[in-house]
């Protein structure tokens, strides 16, 4: 059951679960009326008969009513032949963009090809962060989604391209397995973080991460969860939990750490909870890291403590000189909100600078 709760979306169960008259706990019949097209390979439903199904979104109005709508109806629920899920949070929507990016709504259980992620309302400039985040650890050399900016009407989004998809030259789309972190730990979704409610532990821990990587897929595989992690931490991604990594399984069993996804910078935002969704070497506010930390940290999971610190250390530079060239990638895109990539450009530049001088 946890492995499965993990195919849900973890807001509005309660809203999905009275459109389908199915109660919000039984995760299992959630799945047989949703998910038919979920993260990696599962399609859980009946079999898709016949080809390609799906139905054009017309117009930018129609998108912009679509995206507008989510809240109140998550997954379009109820619509004839939509079955798909997504875990997390925040809105989104699995669509099918065709050869001449085409947006269509997927049905009677074909694969979706991209995600649309619709900015959020309390998080401004959510969409240009994202984008901007995501370039900048591509131009560090990390392996992240293809995203793209645009917009709809009033409403921008985030365009994201699914690497657990795979389409050949006949247009078939094929889907590739991957069980992010808390499926490959056993751990429900309200596991995500290392501090479960109350501030108590007992949730993903770095050490039960590096440590399910290494047995499960490669110990050469935890050299990139380690530039992940800190990249994550240099950018003040708060929210880079349990759920947020994922391990890509191929066909013949082979296994490797799935490209980044859901990078945001949690700088801008007061509201927002700035610690460490996992603990490191004891601490949660990353001002307090320095080099005895990430010591400490990579003996915990098994790594060179100079060999991490070194690290920390060249990722921090890479990330300052690439600052302005990720800004003016995303401001080539006309949606792109230059205020707040300036203004994260500013907080992130401050933030390397800081972790990587007390990194030694």
């Amino acid at each position: 059951m946890p492995w499965l709760a993990n195919l849900l979306p973890e807001t509005h169960l309660s809203e999905i679960g009275q459109q389908l008259k199915v109660s919000p706990q039984d995760i299992l019949g959630l799945l047989i009326r949703v998910g038919r097209d979920t993260a990696g390979a599962f399609s859980i439903g009946e079999p898709r008969r016949y080809g390609n199904n799906f139905r054009i979104v017309e117009n930018e109005a129609a998108l912009e009513r679509i995206l507008d709508e989510l809240p109140e109806r998550p997954f379009l629920i109820g619509e004839r032949g939509v079955s798909m899920s997504l875990a997390g949070v925040q809105d989104k929507l699995p669509v099918f963009v065709d050869r001449d990016g085409k947006i269509a709504i997927p049905v009677d259980g074909t694969p979706s090809t991209h995600i649309l992620k619709p900015d959020i309302r309390r998080l401004a400039g959510s969409v240009t962060n994202e984008a901007f985040c995501m370039t900048l650890a591509r131009l560090c050399g990390l392996d992240v989604a293809d995203v793209t900016i645009a917009r709809a009407g009033k409403r921008d989004y985030l365009q994201v391209k699914r690497y657990d998809r795979i389409a050949d030259h006949q247009g078939t789309v094929r889907r590739i397995h991957q069980e992010d972190f808390c499926q490959l730990l056993g751990l429900f979704p309200a596991e995500k973080y290392e501090q479960t409610g109350l501030g108590r532990r007992g949730g993903a821990s770095l050490a039960q991460m590096f440590e399910a990587l290494a047995a499960y897929v490669s110990p050469a595989e935890r050299l990139k969860l380690l530039d992940a992690v800190i990249f994550n931490i240099l950018i003040c991604n708060s929210d880079s939990h349990a759920k947020n990594y994922s391990v890509l399984i191929g066909a013949s069993g082979t296994a490797k750490l799935a490209p980044l996804y859901d990078l945001m910078c949690a700088a801008p935002y007061r509201q927002v909870d700035q610690s460490l969704p996992q603990q490191l070497a004891g601490k949660r506010n990353a001002n307090e890291l320095h080099g005895n930390d990430w010591r400490q940290f990579a003996s915990a999971v098994g790594l060179s403590p100079a060999s991490v610190t070194r690290r920390v250390q060249e990722l921090s530079e890479k990330v300052l000189s690439a600052l302005e060239e990720a800004l003016e990638q995303i401001g080539r895109a006309p949606a792109c909100n230059n205020d707040v990539g300036t203004n994260l450009l500013f907080l992130v530049r401050k933030r390397c600078q800081r972790i990587g001088r007390q990194a030694v």
